[in-house]
């Protein structure tokens, strides 16, 4: 089931470039994602070792341009990264290890200078998935530079084939950030290879193939920022500390499980149940942290707050909120759309406390990536 042949991976190697524009730049945006079944662990380059399913958010998102002049061909990438208007030397080496991991499937890469532009519309080191945010929109960027260079229009690019640039776009985010994979599309979207979901593939996310209720749509996701910090630790730390968890093949397991299971719910529309699996699956996260050699714990003091105010909450009002985490201090509070006007007010009035400063991002299920303008 893990196997990777390379037939697969060739399928996104590009046909000869027929055109070469001397300079220009595209924009894209594409947004962050919060997983309910949890990618933790993965082999090979950039491959998970269980099946996620995520919701695509809305508002947290990256805007990135990317600037490109033709160069006279050395073998080397040529570019700067700024943020916020101001060189970012910190994120260059992230980068140029992207662009050397896909450097077979995007050739054009040695062709040219870049400049790339980005800035976020949440804060940086805030907890919230940037990277894959990030990843996402430089490679639709890059996708869609590669439509222009065999021969069509950056301003008309996802108009022509658009399923195969956003599969490729997805298959390139991964090279950069697994979860960027899940950011391309949306509402729902899997990233990994699972027996009972048909397409659904180790190399780039899909959406979501089967019915999903009208309970689960438009659903709300509040980030309370609890830590605004740098991370703790890293993701690529804390994954390649799975391969030494007594219990990593235990948790690969119950993830693809809980994939299976969230496939009836989804169907049937029954929240309860999906609360269930969301919030095990948050805790089962942070419990391999702590399991890990070294290990760590993640969670904060207002976290666990949080969480046991919410949990009372729920039982005292009938509400159907619930929590998730992703591989950090802060709580995403996933809730129905029916409940938006309840929940915004106990967030407000009872959980914003617990919050840096106060700090909190009402956010909502998205569509995914797209092209700005260029």
């Amino acid at each position: 089931m893990r196997e990777i042949t390379v037939a697969m991976t060739d399928t996104f190697i590009s046909k000869p470039y027929t055109n070469f524009p001397e300079n220009g730049s595209i924009s894209a945006q594409a947004p962050s994602n919060i997983a309910l079944v949890k990618y933790w662990g993965k082999y090979g380059e950039q491959l998970p070792q269980n099946a996620s399913v995520s919701f695509t958010l809305s508002q947290c998102r990256t805007e990135t341009t990317l600037h490109f002049e033709k160069s006279t061909p050395n073998g080397n990438f040529n570019f700067e990264v700024f943020l916020d208007g101001q060189r970012e030397k910190s994120f260059e080496p992230k980068i140029a290890q992207f662009f050397e991991r896909i450097r077979r499937y995007v050739p054009f890469l040695t062709e040219y200078n870049f400049k790339i532009e980005t800035k976020n519309t949440f804060p940086h080191s805030s907890g919230i998935a940037s990277s894959a945010s990030g990843m996402a929109a430089l490679a639709v960027c890059l996708v869609s530079l590669e439509n222009a260079l065999l021969g069509g229009d950056l301003s008309t690019a996802y108009k022509e084939t658009q399923e195969n640039q956003l599969r490729k776009a997805s298959f390139l985010a991964r090279l950069g950030s697994g979860s960027a994979s899940r950011s391309i599309e949306g509402p729902l979207v899997v990233w990994g290879q699972h027996p009972e979901i048909e397409g659904s593939s180790n190399l780039l996310g899909v959406k979501y193939p089967f019915k999903v209720h009208e309970n689960f749509s438009n659903y709300q996701d509040t980030i309370l920022l609890v830590d605004k910090g740098e991370k703790q630790v890293s993701s690529t730390v804390g994954h390649n500390l799975m391969h030494n968890n007594p219990y990593a093949e235990a948790r690969f397991k119950e993830a693809n499980t809980n994939l299976t299971k969230l496939k009836t719910i989804f169907e049937d529309g029954n929240i309860s149940a999906f609360i269930e699996i969301v919030e095990s699956e948050a805790l089962q996260l942070h419990a391999m942290m702590m399991a890990s050699k070294p290990y760590f714990i993640l969670m904060k003091p207002n976290t666990l707050e949080i969480i046991n105010r919410i949990w009372k909450f729920r039982k005292e009002t009938g509400s159907q909120v619930c929590f998730t985490l992703d591989a950090g201090a802060n709580v995403h509070v996933l809730y129905p759309f029916s409940e938006k006007d309840r929940t915004q007010n106990f967030i407000t009035k009872e959980l914003a406390a617990f919050c840096k400063n106060g700090a909190y991002i009402h956010d909502a299920c998205g569509l995914g990536a797209s092209i700005v303008n260029s």
